[in-house]
């Protein structure tokens, strides 16, 4: 699964980072997402809303590759996996989280930002990880700087990314994907504004080059 996940991320190259506070709002994100030509989502497990609105994408796009973002805790972990989540991304490496996905099969990408943190990750068998905070932290030339004595492993840079820094990000092979609330934004969200969401995932795809790819 885990090999299949990177394969279909690579296509993809684009993961929306989602906020969400309404559970209602949920179908039709998923919708936009799917008619825009970028059929998935991270659901960040920031609001009380979050896991029902993951579980009611799941179930509404079947098509629609969905994880859960800001995981925190094995617990959070499993309840995101019971939503139907297909992937776990974590701001930061926390290393009971990541044992129970590794032990569950679901694949994880904790966020890393420092060699150290890299290596850390590196002892518990990861070798793809999230980038993060990645413009705050120097972007792509720092990330270009760590990632060097490190071949085997690939990134997914999220944080203060917006459509063209992502191309720019996309261009360096040892990047998965890239993590973003562009295509997305709460406030769009909250304002049910899903014809922009569609819109701007389309114009995302085309900037990036990004290709749908079946589970």
């Amino acid at each position: 699964m885990t090999d299949e996940l990177r394969t279909r991320l690579r296509r993809l190259r684009v993961v929306p980072v989602l906020v969400i506070d309404e559970p209602d709002a949920a179908e039709p994100l998923a919708a936009a997402l799917v008619e825009g030509g970028l059929p998935c989502a991270e659901v960040t497990l920031r609001t009380p809303a979050a896991l029902e609105a993951l579980r009611r994408m799941a179930a509404a796009q079947p098509d629609l590759l969905v994880g859960a973002g800001t995981v925190l805790t094995a617990r959070q972990a499993a309840d995101a996996r019971a939503a139907g989540a297909r992937f776990i991304v974590a701001p930061g490496l926390n290393e009971r989280m990541v044992d129970y996905c590794l032990d569950q099969g679901v694949p994880v990408y904790p966020g890393v930002c420092t060699p150290t943190e890299i290596e850390a990750a590196l002892q518990l068998g990861l070798r793809t990880l999230k980038f993060f905070p990645a413009e705050s932290m120097g972007g792509l030339k720092y990330l270009k700087a760590i990632a060097a004595p490190y071949g085997q492993v690939e990134f997914m840079p999220t944080g203060g990314i917006d459509r063209a820094k992502a191309a720019e990000y996309l261009a360096f092979d040892r990047v998965m994907a890239c993590g973003g609330s562009w295509v997305a934004p709460a406030d769009w969200v909250r304002a049910r504004q899903f014809d922009r969401v569609r819109e701007e995932a389309r114009q995302t795809v085309e900037a990036v080059g990004g290709r749908p790819a079946s589970a």
